[in-house]
Parts: structure tokens; C-alpha cells; sequence
């Protein structure tokens, strides 16, 4: 069970940082929102959506399997995210 809090953490940590990164690009440019920064914090709360619903799912033959798998998942988005970040 602890390995399973962790990934959650893992998960809130990672993706509430790269919130906290677009926000910070907010703050030293515009000073606002811009419809591209809102549509970054969009995916990544979508994002920490669908990976938290892949943690909770309780029909999983193989979890270790499934565990990793989400952390790859985690991995891609998270670099997805910060190239699109960059490319503001």
C-alpha cells in the first residue's frame, strides 16, 4: 500500500509543479492568464484525472505491472507538458 501513496504523491507533486512552473511564466510576462497558459493548466488537471482514476482502479490482474505503467504514463505527460512550457 505504501508504494501506491507514493505514486499519488508522485502524481500530485509533479503535475502541481508544472502548474506552479506555468503560473510562475504568468506572473513574469503578461501578468495574466493567456488562453494558452489556461489550456497548459487544463491538460495538466485532466492529466492528474486520468492517472489518479488509473491508481484507484481496483480490477487490475498484475498491479505491479499496472504501477508501472502509470508512472510511464506520469513520465510522457510531465514531458510533454514542460516542452510546451518551454515553447511559450
Amino acid at each position: 500500500m505504501a508504494n501506491v501513496k507514493n505514486l499519488k504523491k508522485d502524481i500530485n507533486f509533479v503535475l502541481g509543479d508544472i502548474i506552479e512552473a506555468v503560473y510562475l511564466f504568468e506572473m513574469s510576462t503578461t501578468g495574466s492568464p493567456t488562453p494558452e497558459t489556461n489550456a497548459l493548466v487544463d491538460e495538466a488537471i485532466a492529466a492528474f484525472d486520468t492517472l489518479i482514476t488509473k491508481v484507484n482502479a481496483k480490477n487490475v490482474e498484475n498491479k505491479k505491472a499496472h504501477f508501472k505503467q502509470i508512472n510511464v504514463e506520469l513520465e510522457q505527460a510531465a514531458n510533454q507538458l514542460i516542452e510546451k512550457i518551454n515553447a511559450l
